[in-house]
């Protein structure tokens, strides 16, 4: 029998890389660029128009991907994955913190009741 892990209600993502589920506070969300190019970049605040893809902030979860070719099926041709190589690298030399808490979300206009 398989135990199943209960995260309550925190919405679950697939990364494009591994292929395991998380939560969204432990994967980056990525995003084709505007105007309909091929850069992927990274979407910090999580509300960028347009289809989204996930991914482990991890090298060898990028490397799963690059090998893959997931960025071109997950973003409808999106291949240039330059930025988010970087931005993981940057994070892999940095303090080892989640992404939720190297991120500070501001509340959106209207929304602070």
């Amino acid at each position: 029998m398989v135990a199943v892990q209960h995260l309550g209600n925190q919405p679950q993502r697939t990364c494009i890389g591994c292929r395991t589920k998380g939560s969204r506070s432990e994967l980056l969300r990525l995003v084709s660029d505007a105007g309909g190019s091929s850069v992927v970049v990274v979407d910090e605040r999580r509300r960028m128009a347009g289809r989204g893809a996930w991914l482990h902030p991890s090298e060898a979860c990028l490397a799963l991907a690059v090998k893959r070719r997931a960025f071109g099926r997950a973003l409808k041709g999106a291949t240039d994955a330059a930025a988010v190589e970087r931005r993981i690298t940057a994070g892999t030399h940095a303090v080892d913190t989640p992404v939720a808490a190297a991120t500070t979300v501001q509340p959106e206009s209207g929304s602070e009741n």
